[in-house]
């Protein structure tokens, strides 16, 4: 005779509890989504914007190390969507990753998904973004992990903690923006305004009421958790007159640093310490950003402004004082800046950087072009079409998703595992480019054992213009072991690669004109979008996807599908 069905429920919640031992000790969360439109004003301009819950940005998600998060995402709009948690590791939940055609299909108009998934040895600031075609532009909001109940920060406590997001708001809508651009093969229209936690600031026009104001007290210490979620752009920050302190990046302390500029690229997170000055001075203080660009094409060449106040009672105005930023291209200061960038790899915070390398991979990182369809006219270099690639592979996403047609073998027609290791035509990547720009389009993917040791060396090209990239890769941390300029040199650079303290991020820049070198173990199996984290350069195919296969013990595979994963 079988065993009753309670006691099967009980076996059944005893092994799910062995398998997750983190749920016993975690809460669960839940937040409910509600993809909708809402009539949003900016630059005098209304338009009805997609949003979550009808917020602009969306709504802060905060949880704690070990949590799980619960969250039922309803679509009531006309655009396919899907929700990406940035930055989360999503141990053996790839399901809910969220990249529209690599982990899920899209949840359609009127459809619903739930994500759910465990935050395992993180805590700091994410964020999660919109990841179909270009509606992160409204779809956004901070993902922010406090550490477990008895852990502190391993910097001051500070007084107040402050989320702080970049983005970019267009007066037209973006949909239409990325699919003119993709019609005629040109470079898409720039935003109208960048944004500072959705307000653009008294320097642009009809914009002195949409400010963001920071009111602070003197002499305390204030935690900003800098987000930028912007769509293609690299940002300098500043605070008039104050100093801010690193000490995290993308959810990883780091050894403690003072700047008065910062560089953040898309995807990135910074959190910095700000102390304010004492006593209280008779001065108000502009924060700027304003982009690092040093590609070929346009750019949106402005500047958002947000304001710190002190909570002094003042009889007259007190001056406005400003920062001065970089040149808009000013390559070195960035470099030197993300060069200071090192984990604190202590005892109670220690890196896991591969010392020995299983896998080694070079990839190129940038723009080329694609034929003119017949009876077209195309407004891309020489009458081509914009494209972006990696190894000269520009990828086509499918119609329906890798991670279910890789789980349930059927990935005949949907995607091949011939990705290259290596370029296939070398050449000097930062030298004169050559006569030929056009890629290959083809949905190609990377398969590796799980627990390989990666190393990936990314490397820049001077086709149509240097320029820097945002690499993000899915489902893991890696440790950036070394950059430089130029072409990399496998016979002299690794020699000089950090080992020891390297950053641990999940977005990096690749140097314009230049190469970085990151490495990961791959212990999280599933199927892993990597790609440039500037939208444009995204639908233009600079993008790929590694599949890390099963291991062989049970808590190393990935587990079905939820039921509710929506359809193609």
């Amino acid at each position: 005779m079988g065993a009753s069905p309670l006691l099967l429920t009980f076996l059944v919640a005893v092994s799910c509890l062995m398998a997750y031992p983190e749920v016993v000790s975690g809460k669960t969360r839940h937040y409910k989504f509600n993809i909708k439109l809402k009539n949003i004003t900016r630059l005098c301009h209304t338009k009805s914007i997609v949003t979550v819950n009808g917020k602009f940005p969306g709504p802060r998600v905060v949880i704690r190390e070990g949590d799980r998060l619960v969250v039922k995402v309803v679509n009531l709009v006309p655009n396919n969507i899907s929700i990406h948690w940035h930055g989360v590791r999503q141990l053996r939940s790839g399901w809910a990753d969220g990249p529209s055609y690599i982990t899920q299909c899209p949840i359609q108009t009127g459809q619903s998904y739930v994500y759910n998934f465990t935050i395992t040895g993180q805590r700091g600031t994410l964020f999660w973004h919109a990841h179909n075609s270009w509606l992160r532009a409204t779809v956004y909001g901070p993902l922010i992990i406090f550490p477990n109940h008895n852990e502190s920060y391993p910097f001051v406590k500070p007084y107040k903690e402050v989320p702080i997001m970049f983005g970019e708001w267009f007066n037209a809508d973006p949909e239409a923006v990325i699919n003119q651009s993709l019609q005629t093969g040109a470079g898409p229209n720039v935003s109208d305004a960048y944004t500072l936690n959705g307000l653009p600031g008294p320097l642009y026009n009809c914009s002195v009421k949409d400010t963001y104001k920071l009111k602070v007290k003197p002499g305390k210490t204030y935690l900003l958790r800098l987000i930028n979620a912007a769509l293609n752009d690299e940002l300098f920050f500043s605070i008039a007159n104050h100093n801010l302190t690193v000490v995290e990046a993308d959810a990883s302390y780091v050894k403690p640093f003072e700047t008065n500029i910062l560089v953040i690229a898309p995807g990135q997170t910074t959190n910095v310490l700000l102390k304010t000055k004492s006593p209280a001075p008779n001065a108000t203080f502009f924060m700027l950003a304003r982009p690092y660009f040093t590609g070929m094409g346009t750019f949106d060449n402005t500047t958002v402004a947000g304001v710190l106040e002190y909570e002094t009672p003042s009889f007259k105005t007190p001056p406005l004082l400003k920062p001065g930023l970089p040149a808009i291209n000013d390559t070195n200061y960035v470099a030197n800046f993300s060069s200071q960038f090192r984990s604190l790899a202590t005892t109670k915070f220690p890196i896991n950087v591969p010392k020995k390398v299983d896998k080694n991979f070079f990839f190129t990182v940038g723009l080329g072009s694609s034929p003119c369809p017949k009876n077209q006219t195309c407004q891309g270099p020489n009458g081509t079409k914009f494209a972006a690639s990696m190894n000269n592979i520009s990828f086509a996403l499918p119609t329906t998703a890798l991670l279910q047609s890789y789980f349930f073998a059927k990935s005949n027609g949907v995607f091949t595992t011939d990705f290259p290791d290596s370029p296939l035509d070398p050449f000097n990547y930062t030298g004169t480019p050559p006569n030929n720009t056009l890629v290959t389009n083809g949905t190609k993917v990377e398969v590796i054992l799980f627990n390989t040791s990666v190393q990936v060396v990314l490397q820049d090209t001077s086709i149509l213009g240097a320029e820097s990239h945002p690499l993000h890769l899915h489902g893991y941390n890696f440790y950036v072991v070394g950059q430089g300029f130029g072409s990399f040199d496998p016979n002299n650079d690794p020699a000089k690669f950090n080992l020891v303290d390297p950053v641990e991020r999940n977005t990096i820049g690749v140097p314009s004109g230049g190469w970085v070198a990151i490495r990961f173990q791959a212990d999280n199996p599933g199927v892993w979008l990597m790609h440039c984290h500037f939208d444009v350069h995204l639908s233009w195919g600079l993008r790929m996807a590694w599949i890390v296969l099963d291991g062989k013990l049970p808590n190393q595979k990935l587990p079905p599908p939820p039921s509710d994963l929506p359809k193609c």
